[in-house]
Formats: structure tokens, C-alpha cells, sequence
């Protein structure tokens, strides 16, 4: 079984042109033992801009 996070990015205020906050929080994430899987759009703008998302990450469950 997997077991999931989801990280909120609010593209406003971390992504910019030569912005690299992303690789840190996939780089965090990876320490933990989770795996990036990509993104799902939570917040689109009326004109289609993707406002804020949720960088998914899974790893295995532990079992207990």
C-alpha cells in the first residue's frame, strides 16, 4: 500500500522566472523517503493560470 502527501504551492508568491523553491521542497520530501509524482492544479484563475497547486508525493506504508 502507498501512502500519499500533498504540499500547497501558491505560484504567486514562490514562482518567478528563475525560482528553484520547488527543488527544495522535492529534495525535503526525499529525505523523508517519499517519491515526486507530480502536481494537481487547486486554484486556476479565470483566464487559465494556474494559481496555486499540490506537488503530490508517495512512499510505501509501513506496515504495522
Amino acid at each position: 500500500m502507498k501512502e500519499y502527501l500533498f504540499v500547497n504551492v501558491n505560484i504567486n508568491e514562490f514562482f518567478g522566472s528563475h525560482c528553484t523553491v520547488h527543488r527544495r521542497i522535492i529534495d525535503e520530501k526525499a529525505q523523508l523517503g517519499y517519491r515526486y509524482v507530480g502536481y494537481v492544479p487547486t486554484d486556476i484563475s479565470d483566464y487559465g493560470k494556474i494559481k496555486e497547486m499540490d506537488l503530490v508525493f508517495e512512499r510505501d506504508a509501513e506496515e504495522e
